[in-house]
């Protein structure tokens, strides 16, 4: 190992050892409660994660109960986190983890990608945590370590330049608690510099939320937890003229179905 890594990592476990950080998901090997964790922090701060995963691990505490549950019974749970379609694709995970897999969680990163919502990244997290094994991943808090440590006078940085060095720095054993490791740290990076990840190629400000197409199939949704109803019952009580275009995206992508006049969440 070249000398400028091992005196990354000790920089890095350094840090970590008084500056650890502690979350509920932190505290298991189950690779579905980690799956959960890791579909509910894919664009939602950690902070706003914490209670809704006790909540839903609570009511959904294993694959097959997750799968035995109608949508709007996980929906429900889901509701203030926003970006519903992991919702979704979560409860068909699960559905084809029971259905299709006879129950038994895929262990390596290629098929944790064939399952819905589930990309190359979540996977790797989920071999990571559950399964220890030395997985290459990179995420928000991971990419800015590196552009901070490796490419501090660069710009328009890829991450096909950063995965080598996390290939090159995973350390011997305990890889679980080196990208924990590496998270923390990277979590307190914008705390004590300017945010690295502005230094990223993928780096995108979010698009405004109030008055978006999101917004309106967040809301959507909310109205036929309460009830089905009909388009033009839908239209009275959410002002927007995103209406239209947010109920067809939901219908096409397998939310809602439509039964006579009126709309209602798949089950």
């Amino acid at each position: 190992m070249k000398p400028e890594i091992k005196t990354f990592q000790k920089k890095i476990y350094d840090f970590f050892k008084d500056n650890r950080r502690d979350f509920p998901w932190r505290n298991t090997t189950d690779p579905y409660s980690i799956m959960v964790s890791e579909v509910m922090l894919q664009q939602t701060q950690t902070s706003r994660v914490v209670e809704k995963y006790l909540s839903f691990i609570k009511s959904f505490p294993d694959t097959k109960t997750l799968a035995g549950a109608t949508f709007p019974e996980v929906l429900s749970l889901w509701q203030g986190l926003g970006y519903n379609r992991r919702t979704l694709y979560l409860k068909k995970a699960g559905d084809i983890v029971i259905n299709e897999l006879g129950g038994i969680f895929p262990t390596d990163q290629i098929s944790l990608t064939k399952l819905p919502g589930i990309g190359t990244n979540t996977a790797g997290a989920i071999v990571a945590f559950a399964y220890n094994k030395p997985v290459v991943f990179i995420e928000t808090n991971i990419r800015r370590v590196f552009i901070h440590e490796f490419f501090n006078d660069a710009t328009e940085v890829s991450d096909k330049e950063i995965l080598p060095l996390i290939q090159a720095s995973l350390p011997d054993r305990d890889i679980r608690n080196w990208y924990y490791a590496l998270m923390d740290y990277g979590a307190h990076l914008p705390k004590v510099t300017v945010n690295p990840n502005r230094k990223s190629k993928h780096y995108a400000v979010q698009s405004k939320f109030q008055g978006s197409v999101r917004q309106v199939r967040g809301k959507i949704l909310k109205v036929l937890l309460e009830n089905p109803s009909s388009f033009s019952e839908l239209k009275q009580q959410i002002e927007s003229s995103h209406v239209k275009k947010a109920l067809e995206q939901l219908i096409n992508e397998g939310f809602i179905e439509k039964n006579g006049d009126l709309l209602q969440l798949k089950s």
